[in-house]
């Protein structure tokens, strides 16, 4: 299995705090958040696929420091300035379209627990759902069937349809992957979160399913009073 991390964005708005250096290299608990992801990803993928953009030769050095039990490669969204993560998740398809894979957002603070329920997990193709709390405009929300089976996914849908959001980390099969990233080339161009691109492959038929994980601790990371959370957790849940 192969995990790629999404790493291109600027993070404007933790400003001036990643003003020279990328979000994903914020300390959390003295800890930054790649070193406690690539740390989580140990022992649950073969190798990892990483796509920078701001300041690249930080994210390299950076994870060049670690002892890792898996080999990386780097992916350069030179274009980081101008484009979404669908775009780079779309520049990470000659390296693992067609492969089974984790999909990972870099600026989460994740229990490990997440990744073993969604590996665990029976179906095929899967992502970490948090049902609990109110959801906003901000939120990826997710419209699911009793089964768990997703039929909507992103920040347009209406709070109260949806089942909860989605916390950014994903397992999906080969087969779906290649779906994936056939659909991210058709919608390249457009200015929009990867998860459009879900919703495409979800119409086309393939099947999606949410998995709770909203009893382990999980934030994305956008704002400073998001990364004072993310130290709280980080300290009362032993992350």
């Amino acid at each position: 299995m192969t995990a790629v991390i999404l790493a291109a964005g600027v993070g404007t708005r933790l400003r001036p705090l990643t003003a020279t250096f990328p979000k994903c290299l914020l300390p959390v608990a003295g800890v930054t958040l790649l070193e406690r992801t690539l740390g989580a990803l140990a022992g649950a993928v073969d190798r990892g696929v990483i796509v920078t953009g701001f300041r690249d030769e930080l994210i390299r050095s950076a994870a060049a420091s670690l002892r890792l039990p898996f080999p990386l490669t780097f992916v350069q969204n030179s274009r980081y300035e101008e484009t979404n993560n669908n775009y780079s998740l779309w520049l990470a398809g000659p390296e693992c379209a067609g492969e089974e894979i984790l999909l990972l957002d870099s600026d989460i603070l994740f229990h490990r627990g997440i990744l073993g329920r969604l590996r665990a997990a029976a179906q095929e193709n899967v992502l970490a759902l948090r049902e609990s709390g109110a959801t906003g405009a901000e939120e990826m929300k997710v419209v699911a069937a009793p089964d768990g089976r997703v039929a909507s996914i992103g920040k347009g849908i209406p709070a109260g349809a949806a089942a909860g959001e989605s916390l950014g980390i994903a397992r999906l099969s080969a087969q779906a992957t290649g779906r994936l990233f056939e659909a991210l080339g058709r919608r390249k161009g457009r200015n929009e979160f990867y998860e459009a691109s879900f919703q495409e492959i979800i119409d086309g038929g393939t099947a999606l399913y949410a998995v709770s994980c909203g009893d382990l601790p999980c934030i994305e990371i956008d704002t400073v009073e998001d990364l004072h959370e993310a130290e709280r957790l980080a300290v009362e849940a032993g992350l």
